[in-house]
């Protein structure tokens, strides 16, 4: 009876080789509603409103669920790969259409992506040398202070306060480059390691 009772407290969980769990829906509605995202921010004359506010903050916000589902229900190939495309799609969608509507200077967007692109292709190049090389806790602010930047200039309050914008913005940036270079070291070292 115990046993049964311990059961049915323990929380479901999932193979890593499974699709279509909790954390993998919320990261996939994440990724279909960025559009729509965008769109507001186009189509918003003063590019601040507060339906704009609520599904910026929604689909900011929803990083924390996907994660928080991800390690109660365990963790899936295909949630390694979605999640940070989705944190991708929205941090670059939404800092380009700020630049496009002149809020942010392009400068920005391309540091960002540069940046992506450039550990992207390295976790790759590690990954098939069998390496795993851990995210540091300054590369998981990154996404949360460029979603931020693009969340100040949507929130009435703020959307003139071009100082805290621009600050976020690139102190985001200053994030994704000190971490992406922490990340080139510690590869580089584990693969020093190996050599030896």
């Amino acid at each position: 009876m115990n046993d049964t009772v311990t059961e049915a407290k323990s929380p479901l969980r999932y193979e890593p080789s499974d699709l279509l769990t909790p954390a993998n829906l919320v990261t996939m509605l994440r990724i279909a509603a960025a559009p729509l995202a965008f769109w507001m921010i186009h189509d918003s004359e003063e590019l601040n409103s507060w339906p704009l506010v609520a599904v910026w903050f929604v689909l900011s916000i929803s990083d924390l669920i996907d994660g928080r589902l991800a390690r109660r229900q365990g963790p899936t190939r295909a949630g390694a790969f979605l999640d940070p495309l989705a944190d991708k799609v929205l941090v670059w969608g939404g800092v380009a259409m700020m630049c496009i509507e002149g809020r942010f200077v392009w400068l920005a967007w391309v540091l960002i992506v540069a940046r992506d692109l450039a550990v992207s292709a390295f976790r790759s190049y590690y990954a098939k040398r069998g390496l795993a090389v851990p995210a540091s806790k300054l590369a998981k602010w990154k996404a949360f202070l460029q979603l931020g930047a693009v969340g100040w200039v949507t929130l009435p309050p703020t959307h003139d306060l071009d100082w805290l914008a621009d600050g976020t913005l690139w102190a985001g940036i200053a994030a994704g480059l000190i971490s992406g270079a922490q990340y080139f070291l510690a590869g580089s070292r584990s693969t020093t390691t190996m050599v030896r």
